[in-house]
């Protein structure tokens, strides 16, 4: 297996945004579409969070009734990205090493960890792409 490869080897570049001002319906909406779970909340090209499918899940009563159109647009009514995201995540620069990076991940409880270069959001990795290169390993 090889020692050193960076984490912009296997990252995706093709970042899905959000930023602070858009609505949770937004955020819904990106996840269904590009099929994703983590998506990057931005200022600029400055990240100021990450929000997840878990955490619209967390905040959603779905599964507590039968309309769930009516439950989903309450909560998305009462909050905000801001709200819900995590702030301040975790990052690292884009010469950090893949290995680096799932030991930072094999010790968090998140499962995504955005890639800056000199404060600029570059990528974004996940625990899927560290598992998918493991696999290709083999």
């Amino acid at each position: 297996m090889k020692k050193r490869v960076p984490i912009t080897q296997i990252m995706s570049k093709d970042l899905v945004t959000l930023n602070p001002t858009d609505s949770l319906y937004d955020a819904e909406r990106l996840f269904n579409k590009h099929s994703i779970r983590h998506i990057p909340v931005v200022e600029g090209e400055r990240i100021v969070g990450v929000i997840s499918r878990s955490d619209l899940l967390r905040i959603s009563f779905a599964d507590l009734t039968e309309n769930e159109e009516t439950v989903e647009s309450f909560v998305y009514d009462a909050y905000t990205i801001p709200q819900v995201m995590t702030r301040v995540p975790v990052t690292v620069e884009a010469d950090t090493t893949i290995k680096e990076v799932a030991e930072i991940l094999s010790k968090q409880s998140f499962h995504s960890i955005p890639v800056v270069e000199k404060g600029k959001l570059v990528g974004i990795v996940t625990t899927t792409d560290l598992i998918n290169y493991l696999l290709e390993q083999y």
